[in-house]
Order: C-alpha cells, then sequence, then structure tokens
C-alpha cells in the first residue's frame, strides 16, 4: 500500500509538472484602473490557486476557533446543607 501511495504521488507530481511545462506561454492579466501583469500562464495559474486557498482558508478560520474553544463547565449545585444535629 505504501508503494502504491508514493506511486500516485509520482504520477500526479509529473503530471502537473508536464503541465508546467507545455502552458509556458505569456499571458496578460488587466487588473482594474490600467494595470496589467505578465506572466507565464502556470504562474498566473498558481497565483488564482494559491489565492483562492488563502481566501478560504481565512473565511474558514472563525468557524475552526468556536470549535476549538472550550465549552465553559456547567456551574456545580450549591452544597447540600446538612442539619443540625447529625
Amino acid at each position: 500500500m505504501k508503494y502504491l501511495m508514493w506511486l500516485l504521488k509520482a504520477a500526479i507530481f509529473f503530471t502537473l509538472f508536464a503541465f508546467a511545462l507545455n502552458n509556458q506561454h505569456g499571458v496578460t492579466v488587466n487588473f482594474f484602473f490600467g494595470t496589467l501583469w505578465q506572466a507565464p500562464l502556470v504562474l498566473v495559474v498558481l497565483a488564482a490557486f494559491a489565492v483562492g486557498m488563502a481566501l478560504g482558508v481565512l473565511v474558514m478560520v472563525p468557524r475552526w476557533w468556536r470549535s476549538r474553544r472550550p465549552t465553559p463547565a456547567p456551574a456545580a449545585p450549591p452544597p447540600s446543607q446538612a442539619p443540625h444535629g447529625i
């Protein structure tokens, strides 16, 4: 099973590496106010993926914090009053 996982990881790596080698053409990304960015297509795709991951993590942080916060312990009942003389 261990070798199968390594084989799967290697196949994914070489597939992504071949994608990067085949997409080295320059592209232009136009932003607002006439700003533009020229970079290889693979860098544009990687940047879009990284920004998406960062936004996803940023949106999930408050939910993670709420789920990790310890719940307050329930209040202990008041001690029972023993009757006098016992």
